[in-house]
């Protein structure tokens, strides 16, 4: 039977600690899976919607992006899988008595925890300007304040229009079609926030600017390089795909400032061996300090164009351009420097070395850690050109996986979700549609907390996603929102952006990727596209939450249709009836979609083209694949300071907070501790179990403070520090973003840990 949501918020001020966890899923995450599951949803509803999960005629994980294999187990989901399912699915409600209860005072200050426990919200909610309680409000009247707001800008660029990774494709192409009918290209998404760096990276360097990798690649790779990434708890699904290339003879080198369970040893919950003693995985842990991966790359390219034979020479000549400049610069990279930069033992980075040798075919897999630096760009330009060296890219069992967060970001952006729109995609649009979409280009997640700081941006309006928690600079970021005029959230559940509001504020809520979508035609169904580019069907199996529940299509739709008059000419009420037609539109202006609806059909979806990957062609500004040559960056510390990097507990999912542990760490029953190495911790005098305020150190001089985190000692890499996010958040200035793509430097903040006054 399921369980109440938590009346008080749970005190966090004495976390406890114990060993960390040497290997990661086994007999405890089946616990602790369906415990979690059972409190939400009931023994019924935990087994009929969790064997739904990522089914062929099923539902898409609401979770992360890894694929789905072409056979699958019955259960095909992961524990924090089916943490989001049972988030999504549980059985409380958030109604107007819940709201007329809870003033938006109360709610500001209560924990992201606190908030997203209380369940589904069932009804539009209005918070007039001026009131402290959010009040019940018709869907006509939600849609007519909108269009109130948005017809008195002043310009349509005064709007900014943000997208979360949950988002559907069909959701998303009516979206920025919307905007920009509009007259905006005011998209931010998250993407701006995790793998921006990633796509600015591949696109300049490969011509497209998603990984290049297949599932099967990965199980044909005879070497597996994982950077920045926490698997065990991110990714959880993907530690199956690394079994299964170990068994077929895979090597693994984990590259990571902290060792990581899921990484070491996997106990796959679904066959004998993974519930006794489990798959080791990494066969080599190079404990890298925070931002040297670009060093490390460079030396390794280094010694390769120096190891005769080493370089697959056919490959750069006749798909390279650049070879010759990059080797000039290569050849410079030095041991000395490198090994600073890196804090590894020269004889690790020598195994590494004979390990690349002794590849043929090597895919390099990477997430935050690499993507959140001032430098993350060249960072991944050096991986590329590690990969390019020996012609990893473009053929079986090799290539570059940047592993995405979310289970449609990459989706999103492939339907236009972008503040930097191709023109051929601009061009497009216009030929379908009629229209002349905007050519300037948006806002970004950064510029788009600088416009509504400096008054420039008067609407926000979200689509899905807690943008206030996840963006960098807390205070800053929720000043700027309170200067709106308007702010909107499509939302399934409570979290704090609906606590900190514009003049005026609604919350729409919208269906779940769990439950049944019915609309004038018949049952619909959405798609989605996985961190491998696969495009597959998502079919909800549940009753509504609330009978007053819209779907992120018909929400879309229906404020279309309210905003832009009766004389637009896009038939948003049949886009609204039958999810097809929209279908039928994307496949007339995203190219490698045609014929979608066909293709879709296919249980298990397709694949969308992938040009280096498929034909070895690239189609950068040369027409080949780009050898790059920046400076080696990495960050320098001040003497008495740590590097701080914001990371994920085990009990989270981005900024979903599920539970208070951290399991796989060792941490259970609060958030706020800090993660140092004892080395560290003892030439700071800082005991075990003390308490410190997190300063953070910019060169703007602005004193950024996150009080009262319990000092944790752990093996974290010399120098370095790390602590959860979003409550470190705050650290993070708005304008430390990465060179190029904007995105915050989260995984590199330089503080000071101040003796904290709560100790």
């Amino acid at each position: 039977m399921a369980t109440k949501p938590p009346q008080g918020d749970p005190v966090q001020d004495a976390p406890k600690v114990a060993e960390r966890k040497r290997a990661a899923a086994g007999l405890p995450a089946i616990g602790h899976t369906l415990r979690m599951a059972h409190q939400q949803m009931g023994v019924k509803r935990t087994a009929l919607t969790l064997l739904s999960v990522n089914q062929k005629d099923g539902f898409d994980c609401p979770g992360c992006a890894w694929p789905e294999p072409e056979h699958r187990h019955k259960a095909e989901f992961c524990e924090n899988g089916a943490k989001a399912v049972a988030e999504e699915a549980t059985l409380r409600r958030v109604t107007p008595e819940f709201f007329a209860a809870h003033p938006v005072s109360d709610l500001a200050r209560r924990s992201g925890y606190w908030l997203g426990q209380q369940g589904r919200l069932t009804h539009p909610m209005y918070l007039p300007e001026g009131a402290d309680h959010y009040e019940p409000v018709s869907w006509e009247r939600a849609f007519d304040i909108v269009a109130e707001e948005l017809t008195a800008l002043s310009s349509p660029d005064e709007a900014v229009f943000y997208t979360s990774g949950r988002t559907s494709n069909e959701a998303a192409f009516l979206y920025q079609l919307f905007a920009r009918k509009l007259g905006t290209n005011n998209l931010p998404d998250c993407s701006n926030m995790c793998h921006e760096s990633s796509g600015s990276a591949l696109s300049e360097t490969i011509g497209v600017g998603k990984g290049s990798v297949l599932l099967d690649d990965l199980y044909q790779a005879d070497l597996i390089v994982v950077a920045g990434q926490n698997p065990g708890t991110n990714h959880p699904r993907m530690l199956s795909a690394l079994e299964k290339a170990k068994a077929n003879g895979a090597r693994v080198v984990s590259v990571n400032p902290l060792p990581e369970a899921g990484l070491e040893r996997f106990k796959n919950p679904q066959t004998p061996k993974g519930l006794t003693a489990g798959t080791t995985l990494t066969d080599l842990f190079l404990q890298i300090r925070i931002g040297g991966d670009q060093a490390l790359f460079r030396l390794l390219n280094k010694l390769i164009l120096d190891t005769p034979g080493a370089v697959d020479e056919e490959f750069v000549r006749g798909h390279t351009h650049g070879f010759e400049q990059f080797t000039e610069v290569a050849r410079a990279a030095d041991w000395d420097g490198t090994l600073a930069a890196t804090g590894l033992a020269r004889e690790d980075v020598e195994r590494f070395l004979r390990m690349v040798l002794d590849s043929e075919r090597i895919v390099v897999c990477w997430a935050m850690g690499l993507t959140q630096h001032k430098h993350s760009v060249p960072m991944i330009r050096e991986i590329v050109n590690f990969l390019l060296l020996r012609g990893n890219i473009g053929r079986p069992g090799a290539g570059v996986c940047p592993v995405r967060g979310h289970s449609n970001v990459q989706g999103d952006r492939t339907m236009g979700i972008f503040e930097r729109p191709a023109p051929a995609f601009l061009d497009a649009l216009e030929r379908e549609f009629g229209f002349a979409p905007p050519r300037e280009h948006g806002y970004d997640v950064v510029r788009a907390i600088r416009a509504l700081r400096d008054g420039e941006a008067k609407v926000f309006f979200a689509m899905g996603g807690n943008f206030v928690s996840a963006s960098p600079d807390t205070e800053v970021t929720e000043a700027a929102m309170r200067r709106a005029r308007l702010t909107v959230h499509v939302s399934t559940k409570l979290n704090r952006s609906h606590a900190v509001t514009g003049a005026r504020a609604l919350i729409l809520p919208t269906l779940g990727r769990t439950e049944r979508d019915l609309q004038a035609s018949g049952e619909q169904f959405v798609t989605v596209e996985d961190s491998m580019g696969m495009v597959h069907a998502s079919r909800g199996r549940l009753e509504p939450a609330s009978p007053h529940l819209l779907s992120e299509p018909a929400i879309v739709c229906r404020l279309a249709r309210r905003v832009l008059g009766t004389e637009d000419h896009v038939p948003w009420e049949e886009f609204e009836k039958d999810y097809a037609t929209v279908r039928d539109r994307i496949a007339r202006v995203v190219p490698g979609f045609e014929d979608f609806n066909a293709r879709v059909a296919h249980p298990g979806g397709f694949a969308l083209p992938h040009a280096p990957r498929d034909e070895r062609r690239f189609p950068t500004a040369t027409g080949k694949a780009n050898f790059t040559a920046a400076p080696v960056e990495y960050p320098h510390l001040p003497e008495g300071r740590l590097l701080l990097q914001t990371l994920r507990s085990h009990d989270q999912y981005n900024t979903t907070i599920y539970g208070l542990d951290d399991r796989y760490r060792g941490i259970r029953n609060g958030r706020r501790v800090v993660l140092v190495n004892p080395d560290d911790a003892r030439a700071l005098k800082l005991a075990d179990g003390s308490y410190v305020d997190l300063v953070s150190e910019w060169k703007d001089g602005v004193e950024r403070r996150a009080p009262g985190f319990r000092v944790v000692h752990y093996p974290t890499a010399r120098g370095c520090a790390a602590a959860y996010y979003p409550e470190t958040n705050v650290l993070v200035p708005l304008d430390a973003t990465a060179d190029v793509s904007n995105t915050p430097a989260s995984k590199s903040v330089v503080v000071r840990l101040e003796q904290s006054a709560t100790d």
